[in-house]
């Protein structure tokens, strides 16, 4: 951008976006310091959430679920085997596959993570009707949908 071209400060579309970064940075905050008193980061919590909906999920599944790549699950796995909260088994018709699931501590731990994370979004949501949180959802998901393969 050159000195002679418009910049961007008065754009209701960016000065928007940067609302939405900011927020983001702001829910990641508070959420993180939620998640401190169950021995959690919030990729883990993503896991958890997804083990818990999709037991057996295979790693290469559940990173393309989480939009990340298989080595940052693969990364996650040795932590919290070793906190107890997931088990890998191999699949009875691939032994290639690995299959994950909750253990018994990891549900236990997520269903109070959970609670954490539900009250905290409860808190941020409370000033927006449920029409603003459905536009607000339905936005979200148009843009993760138009970015996907990016």
């Amino acid at each position: 951008m050159n000195k002679m071209q418009d910049l961007p400060w008065d754009n209701p579309r960016f000065r928007n976006w940067i609302a939405v970064v900011q927020a983001e940075k702001a829910i990641v905050r508070a959420l993180t310091k939620a998640l401190q008193p169950f021995d959690l980061k919030i990729a883990q919590l993503d896991l958890l959430m997804n083990l818990y909906r999709h037991p057996g999920t295979s790693q290469h599944d559940i990173a393309r679920k989480l939009l990340v790549g298989r080595s940052n699950v693969t990364m996650l796995m040795p932590q919290m085997e070793k906190q107890g909260l997931i088990r890998r088994e191999g699949d009875a018709r691939d032994k290639r596959v690995l299959r994950l699931y909750l253990t018994e501590k990891g549900e236990d731990v997520l269903l109070k993570a959970l609670k954490a994370y539900t009250a905290l979004i409860d808190r941020v949501m409370a000033s927006s009707t449920p029409a603003q949180c459905d536009a607000m959802g339905d936005q979200m998901r148009k843009i993760s949908e138009m970015l996907k393969d990016e």
